[in-house]
């Protein structure tokens, strides 16, 4: 059953996957560990080279961290489980993943994030306006980020070692694991269906081992 379109680069051919139901899940690769094929680099200074924000060395992203920014998928995904990995390289900072990105680029477009501020992985940001119940308790972003606490103690591993983010979107709900630890989870999201983006926001951090799996 077609449910959304969804991109996978593969050699750097831009294919069609479909959220679909009854079918046995598979990785979807959403990074292709060569460029950013797929993906559109973004920071709102134009005169900004992006390429001195972002690159890519033996199947990992490096983002300098500076300026503030995002690296965000061309395509919109919903229903799905996503992997990704990341370590700080030089000190601990600030960073996130934004799900179901909507609107035009800008620092920070209407999405909810799961953080990857150092010591606090797994907090939900609301931003621009989105919104979902956590503990059976409403939580919307007016004009301003809301934050949402994570549930455990921080679950993130020492500078310098890889940590692993696998975050459950499936219909108007969302999981995130810290490392294998349920640190977050909330139902009734404003936004289901969006982009994904992974933050330039703070110190230099590097992602790798970036895929989805369709969630049925």
């Amino acid at each position: 059953m077609k449910r959304i379109t969804v991109g996978l680069m593969t050699a750097g051919v831009v294919l069609g996957v479909l959220t679909m139901s009854g079918c046995a899940s598979q990785k979807t690769p959403l990074w292709n560990g060569k460029d950013f094929a797929g993906w559109k680099l973004f920071v709102p200074d134009k005169n900004v080279d992006v390429g001195t924000v972002w690159s890519v060395k033996d199947g990992v992203i490096h983002c300098k961290g500076r300026p503030n920014g995002y690296m965000r998928t061309e395509a919109d995904y919903s229903n799905y489980k996503l992997h990704l990995e990341w370590r700080w390289v030089e000190r601990p900072s600030n960073s996130g993943v934004l799900l179901h990105m909507n609107g035009p680029d800008k620092v920070w477009p209407r999405s909810i994030e799961c953080q990857l501020m150092s010591g606090n992985a797994g907090d939900f940001w609301l931003i621009g306006g989105t919104g979902i119940t956590v503990d059976g308790k409403v939580k919307m972003s007016p004009g301003r980020a809301i934050r949402v606490r994570k549930k455990e103690k921080s679950s993130e591993k020492s500078v310098g070692e890889w940590n692993t983010y696998e975050i459950f979107c499936k219909g108007d709900t969302i999981r995130c694991y810290v490392n294998g630890v349920l640190q977050n989870e909330g139902a009734n999201v404003s936004e289901a269906v969006g982009k994904i983006c992974l933050q330039s926001e703070g110190a230099p951090i590097e992602f790798r081992n970036i895929y989805l799996e369709s969630l049925n």
